[in-house]
C-alpha cells in the first residue's frame, strides 16, 4: 500500500527514479501527477489476470456456494468488522 500524493512528491523531486503500479489508492481515480510523468508505468489491476488465477477464483466460488447451501461458514467471506 502507498499514499500516491507522497509517491508523486518523490517521483516530482527526483529522490526516487520511478514507479509502476496497478492498483491505486482511490480507484478508479488516480492522481493526475502519476499519469503525466514518464517515469510512472500505470496499469488496469491486472494482477490477476492468467488463466491459473482465474481459475483458482472460480473454484472458490464454487466452494463457498456449496459450503454455503450445505448449511456451513463459506471459508472466504467478507466480514462487515473487516472494515
Amino acid at each position: 500500500m502507498i499514499d500516491e500524493r507522497a509517491l508523486a512528491n518523490l517521483l516530482v523531486a527526483g529522490r526516487i527514479a520511478g514507479a509502476g503500479l496497478d492498483v491505486f489508492e482511490h480507484e478508479p481515480a488516480v492522481d493526475t501527477r502519476l499519469v503525466k510523468l514518464e517515469s510512472v508505468v500505470l496499469l488496469p489491476n491486472m494482477s490477476s489476470a492468467s488463466v491459473v488465477a482465474r481459475q483458482d477464483m472460480g473454484e472458490k466460488v464454487i466452494v463457498n456456494i456449496r459450503t454455503f447451501t450445505d448449511g456451513h461458514t463459506p471459508p472466504d467471506r467478507v466480514l462487515e468488522t473487516m472494515f
